[in-house]
């Protein structure tokens, strides 16, 4: 990380609206706290489901001496430490979110790739048995719904799904 520092000295330790409560977070995970820590939490969560790259240029703007691996960084320890969790969209770069401990899914807009919430609507992991497990002891499933989200489809927009996605029928 290229930034650290202490809550006396770092005003990005506390902001107004944020008694300590994502310090709090990151200490509870086990890990130290830092300011590109903060920064990236706080990225987090005025933009769940984002990109790393996406997460770096909010970061730089609070600390502009923060690398792109340092942001990798934070975030391959949030997701080791079950603060974070890392989806991979097909086609898509690895989004990070804070939504963490429960079993929800995505639904990924195929045109603008807006990505929310799905509850699950079973609850518990795994949510889907296979036909063949070929011997394996399955805990989850991971799910993704693919379709238009509403500005798309008022918009007019056709379908597009990313390469190795089979065509969609009617």
């Amino acid at each position: 990380m290229t930034t650290t520092g202490t809550p006396s000295k770092n005003p990005g330790f506390s902001r107004p609206g944020e008694p300590g409560q994502l310090g709090d977070s990151i200490r509870r995970s086990g890990l130290k706290v830092t300011a590109p820590r903060l920064a990236v939490l706080r990225a987090l969560d005025d933009s769940p489901h984002a990109s790393a790259e996406r997460l770096f240029a909010v970061v730089r703007t609070e600390l502009p001496g923060t690398s792109l691996q340092a942001v990798y960084g934070v975030l391959a320890a949030f997701t080791s430490a079950g603060l974070t969790r890392r989806i991979e969209p097909s086609g898509s770069p690895a989004l990070y979110e804070r939504r963490v401990g429960d079993n929800h899914h995505h639904v990924i807009c195929s045109r603008c790739a807006a990505v929310q919430d799905v509850d699950c609507a079973v609850g518990e992991a795994p949510c889907l048995e296979p036909s063949d497990a070929a011997g394996f002891a399955v805990h989850a499933a991971e799910v993704t719904y693919w379709g238009l989200c509403p500005d798309c489809q008022a918009a007019g927009a056709e379908p597009h799904l990313p390469a190795g996605h089979p065509p969609t029928h009617p």
